[in-house]
């Protein structure tokens, strides 16, 4: 076993990682960015070391430097986790020449299977099933819209290279092929620095099924069962489970069977996922399947394989980079319970999942235990940039069924908070509330189906919202718990009244506030309801509304408050008439980044005119494409921006004006 490794990545993983190290008593080197100096990783590793600037391509995926570091610190082997060079043949290759070891396949199996079309052309001479499609040398538009016509709509276009649906788009008919592909290969080439593509079928309702496949130096190939990743957007995962639920016992031999034959063609070495695309439009069993892509590293969903093997494949993956046989036979992989993840992304659900960045001025969870599991790469305090993934951390959960285990997984969302920034935490508790998912009636389409239903909330459900935010806001500045200490100017048979404006997402509540004997009541569009203070804990309130117990954990940041309730998260502002630096609002058709990023696209010409919903420009943030588009008929008018341009939070973009004449 090796005594010291680099980590060549950052974030969650790293942590992950190390952690692992620990356990062995493998020392750990860290790289950082410049922005990434103080970051949790750094805090964690015995070792660490800053190799460029914020952008990835100056620091986490600079080869050499990465190497030079290895090489100066003694370091044996190089842990690439997932993401940025952990599948990068030259990477490897460079790794294996400075006589490195890199924890994972050989430079030759990660280019043949890091391009989606070679990768489909060595299954099919394995005699694995493949899905339907065009993987041509030729990239021509003509050609490949005469291909997309062939194959029929819908279907997909993907990059050859990398993964996580970044160069992914589906395509619903001709006239959107064109478009959609310009920016499936902008984001390729953005992401990758190959924007080739291929074409596929779309299967309209599918499962997307994968299975964790470990090979040592020798030959022995074993399956650790499968995920069912289908809960998606974006084409990217956000909810895993494994097993794969209603799955038949003879389907899930099939399918290990058939990845341990993929695995097996190509010579592989490590942890792998092969990930299949199953057709469930006739249900599930004897439900055919595909090979998509594999995946030659750690997985980010790897955790739920660990909870029902009880097999760290972190470790297994430094045995067999170090030369050690496989631990165990593919009989003494038994499966045991099941398991759910979910990622915690800095996202805004209700504005179509647009990445947030800012300061975690407050990050609290359970305790972790049999049941519960955190991967975090951040601590409160830490903050989420523009430059990296906006995933904060992973909730994972254990449970002896599907059943127990989603209802751990429901107490985990509603005790854990974050603030200083939007998470999509209420989306994820809205999905595992979901009767269809409750009853595993899932398919990748599962989110675009319900997508009103998972971030719609019922109007009667916001008002123990606003009582807390109001009970916090006239709480007293000293450490008495009762409201009849206040110093608010009430006086004897007079009840006080106040006015309160508290506002979220552009809706805006106000509250008339009235002091009672035993507590306060509050009036809000006509109807009245009656607040009492049972208990006040930190941040942790509990009220009585109308005698029925209401519980809350409320964030406060000046007047700014993030509150958790019964599942709900709410970013409410307390708006001070005359006073408050949101008096103002915004003009009239002025459009602003709601992110910081790089400008890589104006789509339409300063001085045209456009409709309401027209595609503007192209926003890259976060290593994903954000199209910004017109909230209204008018003629553009851009603020001196520029393609290429690097665009400050909150920055005008742009104004609508009405057309002459």
């Amino acid at each position: 076993m090796f005594e010291k490794i680099l980590i060549a990545n950052r974030g969650e993983i790293a942590c992950r990682i190390i952690d692992t190290a620990r356990k062995k008593g493998i020392k750990t080197v860290a790289v950082y960015s410049t922005v990434d100096a103080r970051a949790k990783h750094v805090r964690l590793a015995d070792e660490a070391y800053e190799i460029g600037g914020a952008e990835a391509t100056e620091s986490y995926l600079n080869m050499e430097k990465i190497i030079e570091v290895a090489k100066t610190s003694g370091a044996e082997a190089i842990h690439p986790g997932y993401g940025f060079l952990s599948e990068n043949e030259t990477f490897a290759a460079m790794c294996e020449n400075e006589d490195i070891r890199f924890v994972g396949p050989t430079a030759d199996v990660i280019r043949l299977m890091g391009l989606k079309d070679q990768a489909k052309a060595a299954m099919q001479t394995a005699d694995i099933p493949v899905v339907p499609g065009y993987d041509g040398e030729n990239q021509e538009e003509d050609h490949l819209l005469q291909q997309a016509k062939s194959i029929g709509f819908p279907l997909l276009i993907k990059a050859v290279a990398g993964g996580g649906g970044k160069g992914m788009r589906l395509v619903n008919s001709e006239t959107e092929f064109l478009p959609a592909l310009a920016s499936a290969k902008r984001e390729a080439m953005a992401s990758f620095a190959n924007d080739r593509v291929i074409l596929e079928k779309y299967i309209r309702k599918s499962r997307h099924i994968e299975v964790q496949v470990f090979a040592d130096k020798v030959g022995n190939v074993v399956y650790l069962h499968e995920r069912d990743c289908s809960l998606q957007r974006r084409h990217q995962k956000i909810v895993e489970e494994a097993p794969a639920p209603d799955l038949s016992e003879d389907m899930r031999f099939e399918i290990g069977e058939t990845a341990t034959k993929a695995a097996k063609a190509i010579k592989y070495r490590g942890a792998g996922t092969i990930e299949f695309i199953v057709d469930v439009e006739n249900g599930l069993k004897d439900a055919p399947f595909y090979f998509m892509e594999m995946n030659t590293r750690l997985q980010v969903e790897h955790p739920v394989t660990e909870l029902i093997t009880g097999i760290d494949l972190v470790e297994w993956q430094l045995r067999v980079a170090a030369g050690e046989r496989l631990p165990l036979t593919q009989d003494d992989i038994k499966l045991n319970g099941h398991a759910f993840e979910v990622r915690l992304y800095a996202e805004d659900p209700s504005n179509e999942f647009l990445p947030q960045t800012g300061t975690l001025y407050h990050f609290s969870h359970p305790q972790e235990n049999q049941n519960f599991r955190l991967d975090a790469g951040v601590d409160q305090g830490d903050e989420v940039t523009i430059y990296y993934d906006p995933m904060i951390a992973k909730l994972i959960v254990w449970g002896q069924s599907r059943v127990e285990a989603l209802r751990h997984m429901r107490r985990v969302i509603k005790d854990t908070a974050i603030a200083g920034v939007k998470t999509n935490l209420e989306f994820l508790y809205s999905i595992f509330n979901h009767k269809s998912f409750n009853v595993a009636d899932i398919d990748t389409g599962f989110i675009d189906r319900y997508i009103d239903e998972l971030t719609s909330r019922e109007e009667q459900s916001f008002v123990p919202v606003l009582a807390l935010a109001s009970l916090t806001e006239l709480m007293p500045h000293t450490d008495g718990n009762d409201i009849w200490d206040w110093s608010d100017g009430w006086q004897l048979n007079h009840n006080l009244k106040v006015k309160q404006t508290f506002v979220e997402n552009g809706s805006s509540y106000d509250l008339d506030v009235t002091y009672l004997r035993d507590g306060f009541s509050i009036e809000l569009d006509g109807s009245s309801y009656e607040v009492k203070l049972l208990k006040q804990s930190q941040d942790e309130i509990h009220i009585l509304l109308d005698d029925k117990k209401v519980s809350g954990r409320v964030i406060k940041m000046q007047h700014d408050f993030t509150i958790f309730c019964d599942g709900m998260v709410s970013y409410l502002h307390h708006f001070i008439p005359g006073a408050d630096e949101r008096d103002s609002g915004k003009i009239d058709g002025n459009v602003v980044t709601p992110m910081p990023g790089k400008l890589s696209k104006l789509l339409v010409d300063n001085g045209a005119s456009v409709s309401q919903g027209q595609s503007l420009l192209v926003l890259e943030a976060m290593k994903m494409e954000h199209t910004i588009k017109a909230p209204a008929d008018g003629v553009v008018a851009f603020a001196g921006i520029s393609e290429g341009a690097q665009i400050a939070d909150g920055q005008l973009l742009l104004r609508i004006g009405e057309a002459n004449g």
